[in-house]
Parts: structure tokens; sequence; C-alpha cells
């Protein structure tokens, strides 16, 4: 059984909350989150700094993760690669993710950063599934 996320969470933790991050969809598999471009976000400059995009990539990623796991299952990331394919200034940021594969102990997901619709960079994240006694 899967676990359930409430969408219109900000953020999914604290760090995804203090980058501005929304989920807007979230399905077996499948997460979707937003985050508007605003100037606390950029580096010097002035584009979305890279580790923005990484993190929408890394909590997206969770996310998804996160509805196909057990009762007493929770995952952390063991790795993730990112292509960075344009520089952002403004507008809003969408990042679709899904599992590509489950097994026991890992899952693969693929990230797709958009902005406008066209692709800004593209993540492939393996994460690890491990049991856990108390899930609360």
């Amino acid at each position: 059984m899967s676990k359930k996320f409430p969408l219109n969470t900000k953020g999914f933790h604290p760090f995804g909350e203090l980058i501005g991050l929304n989920f807007t969809e979230l399905e077996k598999g499948y997460s979707q989150c937003t985050l508007e471009v605003v100037d606390k976000l950029l580096n010097p400059y002035k584009v979305v700094h890279g580790g923005v995009l990484y993190s929408m990539a890394d909590t997206g990623m969770g996310a998804a993760a996160y509805t196909i796991l057990g009762k007493n299952e929770l995952c952390a990331t063991i790795e993730i690669k990112i292509n960075y394919f344009k520089a952002i200034k403004a507008g809003v940021l969408t990042c679709n993710t899904k599992v590509i594969h489950q097994g026991k102990k890992l899952v693969a997901m693929d990230s797709e950063i958009l902005n406008d619709d066209q692709m800004v960079a593209k993540a492939l994240g393996t994460y690890s599934i491990f049991k856990t006694k108390d899930n609360s």
C-alpha cells in the first residue's frame, strides 16, 4: 500500500518550503512540483542557481518515491545526475518526476524541469528503500 501525501503541501519539507516549492500533482510513481523564480534564488549572474534546479529534482524524486513506499518504509537519495540545458532568469519552473524502475531496495527516477514548456534540466536519480520499525 502506498503512502498518502496531501497536495498543496508547501515544500514537502522545511528546505522545500524555504525555496518556495509547491506540489501540484502527486499520484503513484509520479510527482509534479513548481517554483516561481524570485531574486533570492538567483546566482551572481542573475540566473537561477543550479542548486535550486537540483533541489527541485531531488525533492520531486523523494515525493514520487514516497507514493510507492509501504507503511514501514522510507527512502534516501543514493545519487542524482543532472544536466543543465538553459539559464533561467524569470518565470515558473515545473519539475515532472516519474519512477522508471522499482525494486525491493532501490528505486530509479527521472525528472524533467521545464520553464514555459521548454526543458531546462534533466535528472536521473537512484534512491535506497529501507524498512523502519516506526514510521510516524
